[in-house]
């Protein structure tokens, strides 16, 4: 069992307060650093303007895409309660990854020398709680703007009451989730608490789906909920809060460095462009948590019998692939609702999605060189045979969206799906990345050209599909 945190009451004498740690911290590294407070708020400044700018770009350029006569007139009912969807998955995915992350976190140095001394333990993480507070806040608030903004909300009584509602369910869902961190393990909460919003947005699209190809559809309706989401989010936000500064004491070593594990990875992965090092470690975890599983024997047959069995249970012990790749399905039967003009190119992009979740086989085979030694045969063989589940999962899933797309000559459909099994077949195979390539020069600094060649193998190929969709769609 893991020893409770000390604190101010309980700490030996002589032991220096977390503010005098800080304080002490903070002395060090400024004898390394030479950067001016005139510096790190111009840093402020044009990050801030970076944000504004193309934000503002986005929003409006996407508000002229909706209303454009490429993507198709669709019902505004529609669109609302499928962005209500869009908003309820976002928030389920945040959850997962705020839970992923920690939040809080410390580095390895600050974990030996800091969290494992006699150290009030609050007093230490509270700073960090107020950071991570304080960039929630903002960070949803500026999301509910951008929402209200995109639905063609002018009034800017109407756009503060919904940076408001960001902003306070935001703050309660980062208190939550350090709430969660603190907690004792095996509560299932937390787990609730990222599942319900995604069943409740599956809910919602399959009812709007339903309702538009059944009836008429949703109707919008006439009263805006951001003033109820205030009511009620604000005050949760506070109780939250206070429920966050008391858990403190009981976040222990182990959550705080998982999360910082996971952080790195993902800070690494984006620098050197190979997000096989996050997905690595995200792949290692899941089969951690699975533990124990029975064993069966395969059924009777020649070598590449058993390794395509090996395959297809390898999804029965990872039912999340499975999920997504039908989750995916009602996805695009609700993007041929609200984007009907885009129907064609949605159904290119996300059934490569669905070939990817199948590609977990591939991917194993490709990455490790020892496991094709151990398994003999020729690397061909052993990748053609763990792309069948990816083929026959695309084939199926091509046929149930066949119903959200029209137009085109016949055999489009046909070489589209063999399109995006090659696509996902070239991101599955991808070898490791070689950092050392050519590069250009160019008026905005070095492009790794040969670095970017090598991380768009598999969607440059994605991206010619979608085009020839477009084109004769």
């Amino acid at each position: 069992m893991t020893a409770p945190p000390a604190t101010v009451a309980d700490a030996p004498a002589g032991v220096p307060t977390a503010r005098q740690v800080r304080s002490h911290l903070r002395r060090a590294r400024r004898r390394h650093h030479d950067h001016s407070l005139g510096d790190v708020l111009g840093d402020a400044y044009v990050m801030v303007l970076f944000v504004g700018m193309y934000g503002w770009f986005a929003i409006s350029a996407s508000r002229d895409m909706l209303d454009s006569p490429t993507v198709g007139r669709a019902d505004p009912g529609v669109r609302w309660w499928l962005a209500v969807a869009a908003l309820l998955a976002a928030a389920g995915l945040a959850w997962r990854g705020l839970r992923a992350l920690g939040p809080l976190l410390v580095t390895p140095a600050t974990q030996s020398w800091v969290t494992s001394a006699p150290i009030d333990r609050r007093a230490w993480l509270a700073p960090r709680l107020v950071i991570l507070l304080t960039g929630a806040t903002a960070g949803t608030a500026l999301i509910g703007l951008a929402v209200a903004a995109l639905g063609g909300v002018t009034d800017l009584a109407v756009l503060g009451w919904a940076a408001a509602a960001g902003a306070g369910w935001g703050a309660t869902a980062l208190a939550f989730s350090v709430v969660a961190q603190g907690g004792r393990p095996g509560r299932r909460w937390p787990t609730l608490a990222g599942v319900v919003p995604l069943l409740a947005a599956a809910a919602v699209t399959a009812l709007v789906v339903l309702a538009g190809r059944l009836g008429d559809g949703l109707p919008r309706p006439t009263a805006s909920p951001t003033t109820a989401l205030v009511v009620v989010g604000v005050p949760l936000a506070v109780a939250a809060t206070v429920l966050a500064v008391r858990a403190l004491p009981r976040v222990d070593r182990a959550t705080l460095t998982t999360g910082a594990q996971f952080a790195n990875a993902a800070a690494t992965a984006t620098i050197l462009l190979d997000p096989s090092m996050l997905a690595g470690l995200v792949e290692s975890r899941r089969w951690r948590q699975i533990g124990r599983v029975r064993s069966r024997r395969f059924l009777p047959g020649p070598g590449w019998w058993a390794l395509l069995q090996a395959d297809v249970r390898r999804l029965r012990r990872h039912p999340s692939a499975l999920l997504i790749w039908t989750a995916l399905i009602l996805v695009q039967y609700a993007a041929a609702l609200a984007l009907p003009g885009l129907a064609g190119a949605a159904q290119v992009v996300f059934g490569y999605f669905a070939a990817d979740r199948l590609t977990g086989g591939l991917r194993s085979i490709s990455r490790s060189p020892g496991l094709r030694r151990a398994l003999g045969g020729s690397d061909a063989a052993l990748r053609g045979i763990h792309v069948i589940v990816p083929a026959i999962g695309t084939g199926l899933w091509w046929l149930l969206t066949m119903p959200t797309v029209d137009g085109g000559p016949p055999w489009l459909g046909p070489a589209l799906a063999l399109g995006v099994v090659a696509a996902a077949w070239r991101a599955g195979t991808r070898p490791p990345i070689d950092y050392g390539g050519a590069t250009v020069n160019t008026p905005f600094g070095m492009i790794p050209v040969d670095l970017l060649r090598q991380g768009s193998r598999g969607p440059a190929l994605l991206a010619v599909l979608v085009l020839v969709r477009l084109f004769l769609g």
